[in-house]
């Protein structure tokens, strides 16, 4: 007797259920995002998300943990190891790109709670971590990386969030990125002056 449930005939039905989930931020942000709409949206039936996600933090957990990794991508193709301060601040231009381009999903990467067992989120972000740690050892080899790549984060993330709440001028993106730019480059050379007269 052939199974009644939709889930059976589905292909990859995680893949499916982080594909709907993403089309539901889009459209609602994160407050439409349910495992019973998700379940709607992939044409599965109400219990089938269940097999890969015990609650909707675990979902969010996932779609958090696929965020991370197109930043991480995107971030390593504005500059896979940028050696200088300005190559830096090129990168954090991408990084508020990329929190404008996806708004919703950038939220819940940082804003939303979460599986704080979900290995596939903490591996996610730990390699962006590490991209950051990099990035510091080398434009600034002799300052403390851990110290300085939290800073630079911290910075760089702020800028994002200001730009997502209409704070900073988002009217181009020539606008934004001379924002960031000037931002990052007046930290890291004030930094960098500080240090010379250390």
């Amino acid at each position: 007797m052939p199974k009644s449930n939709a889930s059976y005939h589905h292909g990859d039905l995680r893949a499916a259920c982080l594909r709907a989930a993403r089309e539901l931020l889009e459209e609602n942000g994160s407050s439409g995002l349910s495992l019973r709409a998700v379940a709607r949206r992939a044409g599965v039936s109400a219990t089938a998300p269940y097999r890969h996600y015990a609650d909707r933090d675990a979902l969010v957990s996932s779609v958090a943990a696929e965020g991370y990794r197109e930043l991480a991508a995107e971030l390593a193709a504005a500059h896979p190891s940028p050696p200088t301060p300005d190559d830096l601040a090129a990168v954090a231009v991408a990084y508020v790109r990329f929190a404008l381009d996806h708004p919703a999903l950038f939220r819940v990467m940082f804003a939303e709670p979460c599986d704080p067992e979900d290995g596939d989120r903490a591996e996610a972000t730990a390699a962006i971590s590490e991209y950051v740690i990099t990035l510091v050892r080398h434009a600034f080899p002799g300052a403390d990386p851990h110290a300085l790549s939290t800073g630079v984060w911290a910075l760089v993330h702020g800028l994002a969030f200001l730009h997502l709440d209409g704070k900073l001028d988002t009217s181009t993106p020539e606008a934004v990125a001379h924002q960031v730019q000037a931002t990052v480059q007046a930290l890291l050379t004030a930094f960098a002056a500080d240090g010379a007269e250390a």
